[in-house]
Parts: C-alpha cells; sequence; structure tokens
C-alpha cells in the first residue's frame, strides 16, 4: 500500500488515502515520486472548472522521480534512473501520435486528470513518457519542468516568436518566470513582464525583464507607452482571465499573436475590427505541450539558460492539509510562485 492525496469530490478538500501500489505492464515503469509540482490547474480541477474522472483521482501532473521497476519489455530505462515524467499517457498509433501532436491522442489522458498522478508516493507510467533527468537538475525543479516551463516552452513555439522581436508575458508565477526567461532564449530583445504582485515583478526583473505593475496602470496602454506607441509582438496570457486576455490582445503591434495559455470557462470578447482585422493580429490557443520539446528544455535548465531556482518557493510533505492549503494560496493568487510536494 501506498499514501496518496486524492480528489474525492469536486468543491470539496483533498483526501489522504491508503491505495495499492500500482501494478506495471511490459511496457510501463513504477516510478518513486520524489517531486510532484501544484499547479494552477490543480485548482480548477478541485473546483469542478475542469472535470475530473473517474473519482476518486490522484492529483499532480508535474512530477520527478527514480525509476523503482520496469516491464519486462522496456529497454530505455533501468531502475534507479532519475526521470521526469510526460504528463501525457498516449497510445503512441494514432494520426496524432504519430504526427508528433500527442496532445490530441484519441486514447489521451493527461496523469492527475484522467488516470493518477503524483500527489503519491508511487506512479506507473508507460516508458514512452520518461524522459531522463540529468544529475545537474534537483528533483523539484525537474518536476516545475515537466509544466510550468514544458506550457511555456510551447506557447512561445506557438507564438512563432522569433530573434529580434519582443514579447510581453502576463502573469510572471511559476509559469511566467520560465516564459521570461525563455523568451530570451529564444532572442527577444525585450520582454515585459506584467503582474500585480511586487515581489514577482522584481524576480523577473532580475531575468532582464521589464516589469510592469497592473495594479497601479492599465499594462496594455504601458506596454504601448514603453514601445513608442508600437506595442509587442507576441503576448502570452499565463493567468486564466477575461480581463488579462483583454489586455494581451491590446497590447500587441501590427501582425502581433496573443497566446491564450491561462484557463478560464469565461468568454473572450474581442474588437474584432480594431483589435484582430485591423492590425492583422492573431489569435492563438496552447494546448498542453509535445514529448519532443522536453529534451530541448531539459538542456536549457542544465546549461543554466533556464534558472528554476527561484521558481520553486517552497516544499511540503505529502499532506493534504499542507496540500489543501497550498490550492487556496493558488485560488487566492498569493504570494508564492510554485510549491512542491516532496513525500
Amino acid at each position: 500500500m501506498m499514501k496518496s492525496v486524492r480528489l474525492v469530490q469536486v468543491h470539496q478538500p483533498l483526501e489522504m488515502q491508503e491505495i495499492p501500489i500500482p501494478r506495471i505492464g511490459e511496457r510501463d515503469a513504477l516510478v518513486r515520486v520524489r517531486a510532484a509540482g501544484i499547479c494552477h490547474s490543480d485548482v480548477h480541477y478541485r473546483a469542478g472548472k475542469s472535470p475530473v474522472y473517474p473519482l476518486p483521482m490522484t492529483l499532480g501532473h508535474e512530477v520527478s522521480g527514480v525509476v523503482e521497476a520496469v516491464g519486462s519489455s522496456v529497454t530505455r530505462f533501468k531502475p534507479g534512473d532519475r526521470v521526469c515524467l510526460h504528463y501525457m499517457v498516449t497510445c503512441g498509433n494514432c494520426y496524432y501520435c504519430s504526427t508528433g501532436n500527442e496532445q490530441f491522442c484519441s486514447q489521451g489522458k493527461m496523469i492527475g486528470h484522467y488516470t493518477d498522478g503524483g500527489y503519491a508516493e508511487y506512479i506507473a507510467i508507460p516508458e514512452r513518457s520518461l524522459v531522463p533527468l540529468p544529475e545537474e537538475i534537483p528533483f523539484v525543479q525537474g518536476a516545475t519542468l515537466m509544466c510550468a516551463s514544458a506550457t511555456s516552452f510551447h506557447a512561445l513555439r506557438k507564438s512563432r516568436l522569433k530573434g529580434g522581436e519582443s514579447a510581453a508575458i502576463f502573469g510572471v508565477g511559476g509559469l511566467g518566470l520560465s516564459a521570461v526567461q525563455l523568451a530570451k532564449a529564444f532572442g527577444a530583445l525585450e520582454v515585459y513582464a506584467v503582474d500585480i504582485n511586487p515581489a514577482r515583478l522584481a524576480l523577473a526583473e532580475s531575468y532582464g525583464a521589464i516589469p510592469v505593475n497592473a495594479a497601479v496602470l492599465d499594462p496594455a496602454a504601458e506596454i504601448r507607452r514603453l514601445t513608442g506607441g508600437k506595442g509587442v509582438d507576441v503576448a502570452l496570457e499565463l493567468i486564466g482571465l477575461p480581463l488579462t486576455m483583454q489586455q494581451a490582445v491590446r497590447s500587441l503591434a501590427v501582425f502581433g499573436r496573443a497566446v491564450i495559455v491561462g484557463i478560464n470557462d469565461s468568454p473572450l470578447q474581442v474588437d474584432t475590427y480594431r483589435e484582430l482585422l485591423g492590425p492583422e493580429t492573431e489569435l492563438i490557443g496552447s494546448n498542453d505541450h509535445l514529448y519532443q520539446e522536453l529534451p530541448l528544455l531539459i538542456e536549457l535548465a542544465r546549461r543554466g539558460a533556464l534558472d528554476l531556482s527561484n521558481v520553486v518557493s517552497r516544499t511540503i510533505p505529502l499532506e493534504a492539509g499542507a496540500i489543501n492549503q497550498a490550492l487556496d494560496d493558488l485560488e487566492r493568487f498569493g504570494e508564492g510562485v510554485r510549491t512542491v510536494i516532496v513525500p
């Protein structure tokens, strides 16, 4: 048996349960969880904004750990290997998997959403979802790479950001601090960090971003002022509020691209003539990330081009009370950047 913190009912606190250690198939690995990040998506799951099934479900999709055991047909990994987990469990054979777009796999299941995740002592996962974690990267940072950083990396790829362009990052929490650094790595000359939290803005500034405090001014207007009226080429919305989505669109230059990452169940209102058609801007959705993106992302972290030392603001034990408190803090857009569970 193992300890697992599970969502039993929406709108209710997560509960600690003792459940069997999962069995593995011939192409699977059993991973002892060493770190599991708490993501804002988990807040949405608990609140019922994004349905989780079946219940009860072990949450947690930012996971790193050590291979405990492997199935008879596993060839690339062995017990003792340090790994991160690509959070999509996919078939590997459908059209989307075969074209490298496995987030749309017809049989795909996201761990911690549609199959048990990492708020536990162990997790079973197919070999094809394992990614080697270099010794240079601590487990707590490796866990956050698997969502906070990977989601930002995918969104920037979707934005087609290229060297010499400018970018605005709306929300500099766990995703945003990675996005600031990755935008620089992609070649952005200026990166504007938009938030209402002075501590987060100061962190973003330490990574070379130009801070824009949305608590005291209209960030879209301020970005236009700072860019001489032009606006930015790329805007990433990582918060999930209709207001910040609108601000991201309104901050764009001619031919600018706004990428929406934050989850919200309210409609987005856009002035289609003045904000889309006239300047020929683009509104892009970004969904999860791809396995093929993870090796480069991990290498950037290994080389120090992506510094995660300030992304993890605290660690907590595998306890229901501490996890629920962390989710409560996220729901209120609290002070911390990323909280990671260390079983």
